[in-house]
């Protein structure tokens, strides 16, 4: 459990160094940042993101879901705020830097899925 929990944080910062490199206003100094940043990351979104997605449930429903972005944005600028060494410089950025943490971390899951099909045999 501890080391699908480290592999998680590894793609968390997979995606972040990512969409460092790729999305224009977001700017990591150093990798103490990017794993500070990573590890902030999956806490805030085990424990902040579900309160926000209730409290904003009615508006991922009027968007079809397009929503989410914003809240994932938010919690990726709520991580900005903690951690020197990382920044994100508007609403764009951050949704464009949620878009592609997302799709690591979907690759990621995909890849962590597969290793509890071995388990369940």
């Amino acid at each position: 459990m501890l080391a699908r929990l480290i592999v998680r944080m590894i793609f968390g910062a997979l995606g972040l160094w990512i969409a460092a490199k790729l999305v224009p206003g977001i700017h990591v100094s150093s990798m103490t940042a990017l794993i500070l940043a990573a590890a902030l990351l999956g806490i805030v979104n085990a424990l902040v993101r579900p309160i926000v997605f209730i409290l904003t449930l009615p508006l991922t429903i009027i968007t079809l879901g397009l929503f989410l972005l914003v809240v994932n944005a938010a919690m990726i600028g709520l991580v900005s705020l903690f951690v020197p060494g990382f920044a994100v410089h508007g609403l764009i950025p951050g949704i464009m830097a949620a878009i592609v943490t997302g799709v690591v971390s979907w690759i990621g899951g995909m890849i962590l899925r597969d290793d509890r099909r071995e388990y369940r045999r």
